[in-house]
């Protein structure tokens, strides 16, 4: 009897050290949330895609939506340049452009520019200016400033290829 509780002793020992060790672990992270865009040319349906990550990778940060109910009047802009290059020839695409926003407001504004783009008759609002190299967060009374991007971006195959069309339809400056 003495020799069967060794044996089971000695066969939980091997268990508890043959389990799989953390190095191995992972998780499901979402990507991207499943979406519905109308467009002219219809309705299109982007299903959620997640992706699988070690566990010791950082969580997403959440993405706020953009209130434009909170839009700057008597604002207008001028496009300087807007250049999209869908495949620059060596696996990228890049996107430059210069646009002079005014602010014809007798205050000074802080806001961010929110950008509407077509991309292949789909549109989006974005703001560039987190990675923009003159972002525009704050324009002074009767003034302008010019924002200015310019980034090279890797195709990623998961995603397709890059937009054959990238426009930018609009511009509106939405308040802090």
């Amino acid at each position: 009897m003495k020799q069967f509780f060794k044996l089971c002793f000695l066969l939980n020992l091997l268990f508890l050290f043959s389990c799989p060790s953390d190095d191995n672990c992972t998780k499901t992270i979402i990507v991207q949330f499943e979406q519905t865009i109308s467009g002219p040319s219809g309705i299109t349906f982007i299903p959620e895609q997640t992706q699988e990550v070690p566990c010791d990778f950082p969580e997403p940060t959440a993405v706020t939506p953009i209130d434009e109910g909170n839009a700057l009047k008597n604002f207008s802009y001028e496009v300087i340049n807007f250049v999209f290059t869908a495949d620059t020839g060596n696996n990228t695409s890049k996107l430059q452009f210069e646009i002079k926003l005014n602010n014809e407001n007798n205050f000074i504004v802080r806001g961010n520019p929110i950008l509407t783009i077509d991309s292949d008759n789909i549109q989006f609002s974005t703001s560039y200016s987190n990675d923009a190299s003159s972002p525009c967060n704050e324009i002074q009374a009767n003034s302008s400033c010019n924002l200015i991007y310019d980034k090279e971006t890797p195709h990623d195959p998961n995603l397709g290829p890059p937009p054959s069309k990238f426009e930018l339809a609009s511009v509106k400056y939405v308040l802090k």
